[in-house]
């Protein structure tokens, strides 16, 4: 399967707007498979997968900041996060198999990132790792981890499986939606997977479907494939304007993820990244979008939970009652904040905890 990696080379796009488009790509990198660029509608503006992956002068508006949620203080070491006591993240990968367009990463594929937040010389993380008794968990993430080759995940999972307190290994990924075919139709890859898969020690893939259309053939033998690996998958996706912030949209995308045995996990309120204000949905209409979804799916589907990933920590988005909203922490950075129930003030319009008032 190929790859684009410059704008120019979107035949389907008027010359016009290819150059047009120029700048964003200057600005923010732009990638893309071709299998991904098959399953666009080049006749609706408005398809959702386009607003995916094609660049919009949108992004160059001034609005946020590359790091909303504070990710740089989370590093204990190249490469490395250490946020919640028992979870770590390694960042494996600076290459996607394409680039999401409201991608809250997006500074990790810039040139003036700092480098030991871009390190893939995971040494150091290991080894803090494994200083770490408390981490249970770690989420091996990027860029995409499934566009490694199958030789260098393998010595990945082979040094986290030497380290006997690393029970769950979660592989956060986009190539089950972007090119479902780099997974299911390479056996060693498959292989590796089962062969680090462990009954009491399951290996699990965040996959990110956004849209139903992201659901195809190809991606149904890919989950089929990891699946019979032995790969336990969950979904997460934001919720993104125009693309799934219709309830028909987002209900029909958690019931085919449970009809194909993939939980649906989180649903996230967009992050306010630098170049991602078109995205976003207001949380007052995006509890509304969320809460009519699952009421057109099974408690399958309903097992989704609204959240934003917040520099304090994960928080839950509960409901919306009148100028109140009520939120929980779902994960505390702070131990003392854990589970703790949270009522705020619900400005018009607003779209991240930090727009926010206290009541």
């Amino acid at each position: 399967m190929g790859y684009r990696t410059d704008i120019s080379q979107i035949d389907q796009l008027p010359e016009a707007e290819r150059q047009a488009l120029a700048p964003v790509t200057n600005e923010y990198v732009f990638r893309i498979s071709d299998y991904y660029l098959s399953l666009i509608d080049w006749n609706d503006p408005a398809d959702p997968l386009r607003r995916i992956v094609i660049p919009a002068m949108e992004e160059l508006k001034e609005f946020g900041r590359l790091d909303p949620s504070d990710e740089a203080a989370n590093y204990v070491a190249a490469g490395c996060q250490h946020k919640y006591p028992p979870t770590a993240l390694l960042l494996v990968s600076d290459v996607c198999g394409a680039y999401c367009r409201f991608c809250f990463r997006k500074r990790l594929f810039r040139d003036d990132v700092a480098d030991d937040q871009v390190s893939l010389d995971i040494s150091e993380g290991l080894a803090y790792i494994a200083e770490h008794p408390e981490i249970n968990n770690v989420l091996l993430t990027g860029g995409d981890p499934l566009i490694l080759s199958a030789g260098r995940l393998d010595r990945i999972l082979t040094a986290l499986r030497a380290i006997p307190h690393v029970r769950i290994i979660r592989l956060g990924s986009k190539m089950v939606a972007f090119d479902p075919e780099r997974i299911a139709g390479d056996a060693a890859l498959l292989e590796v997977l089962s062969r680090h898969n462990r009954t009491d020690a399951r290996i699990h893939v965040m996959a990110h479907f956004n849209h139903p259309k992201e659901m195809t053939p190809q991606a149904m033998r890919c989950l089929a494939a990891l699946q019979a690996a032995g790969v336990i998958i969950v979904n997460q996706t934001p919720l993104l304007r125009r693309v799934n912030d219709d309830p028909a949209v987002l209900g029909e995308l958690l019931d085919r993820l449970s009809w194909a045995g993939v939980t649906p996990y989180y649903i996230f309120q967009n992050r306010p990244v630098a170049g991602n204000a078109d995205f976003v949905v207001p949380l007052a209409e995006g509890v509304a979008v969320v809460e009519a979804a699952k009421a057109r799916t099974s408690g399958l589907g309903k097992r989704i939970k609204y959240v934003m990933s917040h520099a304090s920590g994960k928080i839950e988005v509960l409901a919306v009652e009148g100028d109140r909203i009520y939120l929980k922490y779902h994960q505390a950075r702070r131990p003392e904040d854990q589970g703790r129930f949270l009522v705020r003030r619900l400005a018009e319009g607003a779209g991240w905890f930090d727009e926010l008032q206290p009541v």
